[in-house]
C-alpha cells in the first residue's frame, strides 16, 4: 500500500478518531456521487444473462416495463422503479425483491418502494397455481394502502414485458432519469413521502 495514501489509522472500528471518520465521510462523497453508474453497469450486465426459458434477457425485460411506464406517462419514480425492479436477481434471485427494493429505497417515494418489495408475491396470481403455490399469497396484504398500487404494477408493466417484439427504449434513454434519482439526497422526506400514495398513471 502507498504511503501517500489516505487511510484510517485503526484496525477495528472502535479505535477510530474524529479525523479518522472525517476522512472516511470524506471520500465516500465522490464513492456516493457515483451510484448511478453502478447500478447502469450492473443493468447493463444483466444484457449478458439470458433469462432460462425466456424469450428476452433480463436488461430486456427491466426497459420493456420502464417502457411501458414511460408510455404510461408515469412519474419518474415509477419508471426508475420499474426499469430496476429486478435488479438483485444476479446476486439474490429467491428474495430479488427485497435486494431491488433496497437499492432503491433512500431515493424513491416509499410507495414504489413497497411495491418492488412485494411484487414477487404479488406476481403469483399469474403462475403460482402452476407449482401448488397460492395465486392468491398477495391477499395478507390487501389492507396496504399500496396495495392496488402494486396490483397495478404487476398487471401493466411487469408481467406483460416479456414480449420480444415489444419496441422498448434503450439504457440510453433512462440513464439520465437513474442519474437523477440516485442523485438525490438519501431518504429526504420530501422524496420518500412516507404514507402517500400516488397510484398508478391512468392507462394510455
Amino acid at each position: 500500500m502507498s504511503k501517500s495514501l489516505k487511510v484510517v489509522r485503526f484496525t477495528a472500528m472502535k479505535d477510530g478518531t474524529r479525523e479518522d471518520y472525517r476522512l472516511l465521510s470524506d471520500l465516500e462523497k465522490p464513492y456516493h456521487a457515483l451510484t448511478s453508474e453502478r447500478i447502469l453497469s450492473e443493468l447493463v450486465r444483466q444484457g449478458e444473462d439470458t433469462l432460462s426459458g425466456y424469450k428476452i434477457t433480463r436488461l430486456e425485460h427491466g426497459l420493456q416495463a420502464a417502457t411501458r411506464a414511460s408510455r404510461d406517462n408515469a412519474d419518474i419514480d415509477w419508471i426508475v422503479g420499474a426499469l430496476l425492479h429486478d435488479i438483485g436477481d444476479g446476486l439474490a434471485p429467491q428474495n430479488h425483491d427485497r435486494f431491488s427494493a433496497e437499492v432503491l429505497r433512500p431515493f424513491v417515494r416509499e410507495e414504489v418502494a413497497w411495491v418492488i418489495e412485494h411484487h414477487g408475491i404479488f406476481q403469483m396470481k399469474y403462475y403460482g397455481h402452476h407449482y401448488g403455490w397460492d395465486p392468491d399469497a398477495r391477499d395478507k396484504f390487501r389492507d396496504n394502502i399500496y396495495f392496488d398500487s402494486c396490483a397495478g404494477f404487476c398487471e401493466r408493466w411487469d408481467q406483460s414485458s416479456f414480449d420480444p417484439d415489444y419496441e422498448w427504449e434503450p439504457v440510453e434513454y433512462f440513464a439520465p432519469m437513474v442519474k437523477e434519482v440516485f442523485g438525490r439526497q438519501a431518504y429526504a422526506p420530501d422524496i420518500i413521502r412516507a404514507g402517500t400514495v400516488i397510484g398508478m398513471p391512468p392507462a394510455a
